[in-house]
Parts: structure tokens; sequence; C-alpha cells
């Protein structure tokens, strides 16, 4: 009997011994599914999704909290790719039709350096100091205009990006939409 017990003890030991090895070693840190939605997002840091920035919104979309097509920035190039990470059906994105990507200008004879719109930037986009004029860096605003609403003399505005070979992208096929039961014909029909 003190034969099994001990035996017991022991092999508790082992596997204890075991179990805290593995917990130290191989630990998986945060949530691979929200990285890897959070890598497809464009990183605007907009909060147009209702999120204070994109891995908060990746990690409601993880634990399906919230709807796959809440990213305005991202469009429907987003909600395509988290759709088929996730194996769930495109939605129509929720801002309604999507709007050419744009960038923030700023009318420099307008601008009293107030830095509202510095504050207001996600990705500090926005160049100035206090009482100086300010500009915008077009390589680093993603467009999400936020900045234009806190400005108090309304020297913000957004312009359309020009179209050119860094900007332009492949427009995605339409495909038709069945009604249950119907089927495509060769012909067109």
């Amino acid at each position: 009997m003190l034969t099994a017990i001990a035996a017991f003890a022991v092999l508790a030991t082992c596997l204890g011994l075991l179990l805290g090895y593995a917990a130290t070693h191989f630990r998986v840190e945060g949530d691979p599914v929200a990285d890897r939605i959070d890598a497809l997002l464009p990183q605007t840091q907009c909060g147009q999704c209702g999120y204070p920035g994109c891995r908060p919104y990746a990690e409601a979309v993880a634990r399906d909290e919230v709807a796959i097509n809440k990213c305005a920035p991202g469009g429907e190039t987003v909600i395509l790719a988290l759709a088929d990470l996730l194996g769930k059906d495109p939605l129509p994105p929720e801002a309604g039709e999507e709007l050419p990507k744009a960038l923030a200008v700023i009318d420099e004879q307008l601008c009293i350096g107030c830095t509202l719109c510095i504050q207001a930037c996600p990705v500090d986009a926005i160049l100035g100091a206090a009482k100086q004029m300010h500009t915008v860096i077009a390589d680093e605003c993603t467009g999400c205009e936020l900045c234009v609403s806190p400005c108090p003399v309304d020297c913000i505005r957004m312009v359309p990006v020009a179209e050119n070979l860094r900007t332009w992208k492949w427009p995605y096929p339409t495909y038709p939409v069945l009604s249950p039961g119907s089927t495509l014909r060769p012909g067109g029909g």
C-alpha cells in the first residue's frame, strides 16, 4: 500500500513539474486569429469602426462580437480579406458606398496654429507648432478625416488622391446575383 502511495506521489510530482515547464515555455502570447485579422486592417487607427484602433477592432472580430464590415478606410478590400480568412460571407460596407481615398490638406493662409488637428491625428501625419502654420505629411496621412472637425477655422479639407501607378488597383470582378434555385447557363441565360 505504501509503495502505491509513493508511486502516485512521484508520478504527481513529475507531472506537476512537466505542466509547470510547459506553462512557462510553450505559452501562446495574444490571440493568433486577432493577430491575423489585425495584419489585414489598414492600421489607420481612425476609430471609424467604433473602436479606438485597429487592434481592438481585430480582437472584437476574432471574438465574433462585431461584423467584419465596419472598417471604412479598408473598404471592400478588407471585408473580402476578412471574409476569406474567417470563412464568412462578405457583407456590404457599413459606411455605404466606398469613398475614394483622400488626404487632408491644410490651407496655410487660414491656419492659426491651434494644434487641435495635431492632437486629433491618430498617425502623427500633421506637422507644426503652436501658433505656427501646420502641414500634412501626405505619405503618412490615412484619410481618416479626424483632423477636420476639431479645426476652429475650417482650414482643413479632404482632397481625393490622384490615381497614379502607386495608387491604382485592379477593380474587383463583379458576379451576377442569382436567386435561390437558379443557375447560370452558357450563352448568357
